[in-house]
């Protein structure tokens, strides 16, 4: 009795896992198409070329997960991840809102980040999953992703020192420049200035 309990359980927590991993499969695949446009609305080099290197990493990401299906004879489709779709759709938001450069980046930075805390948090737990289930390579292949994800994230915090200050540079700078315009429109014309001074000289003369 108790054999087919822990045999009910293990067949639950793999249909829970195998749901998971079909989750993960569709928020990389989701991933790779909107990567391209985050990097090409980034402004810094550095933010491009990191956003281009974790697009290859990501292709990889994908390859191991099809390994991990293959090995259980399953398929990888069937499931919508809506978290990845929603992380996406702000970083599109980012990218609509925002124009100036520093600014820019240290928006998607905002968001690249959110992305990557999503899925350090996702491939954590089925790597726990596929470990009470004895799924060793699955293991080994969901930990060099889950290191992979972690080491972007390092990245995109080292990035984000730069890029932030920049962003705050930026900001100041465009207060200054509207404070300047709102002074210039608040004057009168130079030349109502030049006759207002004229008439005052002879008033007193």
């Amino acid at each position: 009795m108790q054999e087919n309990s822990r045999n009910m359980q293990e067949n639950s927590l793999q249909e829970l896992y195998v749901e998971q991993l079909r989750d993960l499969y569709n928020a990389e695949q989701q991933l790779v198409k909107a990567l391209p446009k985050m990097a090409k609305a980034a402004q810094s080099e550095g933010l491009r070329q990191g956003i281009a290197a974790h697009l290859e990493q990501t292709k990889g990401h994908v390859d191991r997960l099809q390994q991990i299906f293959s090995a259980m004879d399953e398929s990888p489709k069937g499931k919508k991840c809506a978290g990845m779709e929603g992380l996406v759709e702000e970083g599109e938001e980012v990218i609509k809102e925002h124009s100036s450069g520093g600014v820019l980046d240290a928006g998607l930075i905002g968001a690249a980040q959110r992305v990557e805390h999503y899925e350090i948090a996702a491939y954590g737990t089925v790597r726990s999953f596929a470990e009470l289930l004895g799924e060793n390579q699955a293991v080994d292949l969901l930990q060099q992703t889950l290191e992979e994800e972690k080491e972007t994230d390092e990245k995109l915090t080292e990035l984000s020192k730069e890029i932030n200050t920049q962003a705050l540079s930026s900001a100041q700078s465009e207060e200054t420049e509207d404070e300047q315009q709102e002074e210039e429109t608040s004057r009168p014309p130079q030349s109502q200035r030049t006759r207002r001074t004229a008439r005052a000289r002879s008033a007193h003369a």
